[in-house]
């Protein structure tokens, strides 16, 4: 009588319980690691925007030469310094939202600290240095308010006044070096009336010297016309 066939045995998958213990652990070990002070909260935010298609043009990826904030910060001679301008960054994504959508303001972070930019076409008129206030008095409430925050007590500002490249004519600035640091001075001014400190401000009027893009279209021109506001980073008072 033949014997019957031995069947062989199924393979045991009690490794698979072993193997997800190990996934687990190895997830949990990275998500340790995770430093979210490390994380340029500005760029996060605008290419959490780019995402989801809201950018509107109005904010920048362009990285600066020490353009991880993050890392600027962790490397800053006061661990508090460093704390208070990440808060700061965080407070300026949310506060700022409204004004950036609009295209009013653009959010970056380059070697020099945090800079906020005012799009001058929004801003001023063509040749002038006098404030569209009506327009824009919300935004510069805003911009008081926010660097004159308790996180920003012991930091120092500029404002930068930049222009295009044609000349100024009819106007009561003989240049465009004339215009572009009284735009820069003007914007301290009102700011100044809504509360901010002028003791921790400096002012520089730029000219063309300093463009973003060629001033040979128009919309490179109106890219250049703007004032930074920059939040100065401990090399940089």
């Amino acid at each position: 009588m033949a014997k019957k066939k031995r069947e062989a045995s199924k393979a045991s998958s009690a490794w698979l319980n072993s193997y997800g213990d190990m996934i687990t652990l190895m997830l949990c070990f990275f998500v340790m690691l995770y430093n979210p002070s490390e994380v340029d909260i500005v760029q996060m935010a605008e290419l959490t925007a780019s995402i989801h298609g809201d950018s509107g043009g109005g904010q920048s990826l362009a990285a600066g030469r020490l353009a991880d904030l993050g890392n600027t910060i962790n490397s800053l001679p006061s661990i508090e310094k460093g704390k208070s301008l990440g808060l700061a960054v965080k407070r300026a994504v949310s506060l700022f939202a409204p004004d950036v959508k609009s295209n009013k303001i653009t959010l970056t972070s380059d070697e020099r600290g945090l800079v906020i930019t005012l799009a001058g076409d929004s801003f001023f008129a063509q040749g002038s240095a006098e404030l569209r206030i009506d327009e824009t008095r919300e935004t510069l409430l805003r911009l008081a308010q926010f660097l004159s925050g308790a996180d920003l007590k012991a930091r120092r500002f500029r404002i930068e006044g930049h222009t295009d490249n044609t000349p100024v004519s009819g106007s009561e600035f003989p240049s465009n070096w004339e215009l572009s640091t009284a735009r820069a001075t003007n914007v301290l001014h009102y700011l100044s009336d809504f509360g901010v400190d002028e003791e921790q401000f400096s002012v520089a009027g730029y000219a063309d010297t300093r463009g973003k893009m060629a001033n040979d279209t128009a919309e490179g021109r109106a890219y250049n016309r703007r004032v930074d506001i920059i939040i100065l980073d401990d090399g940089h008072f």
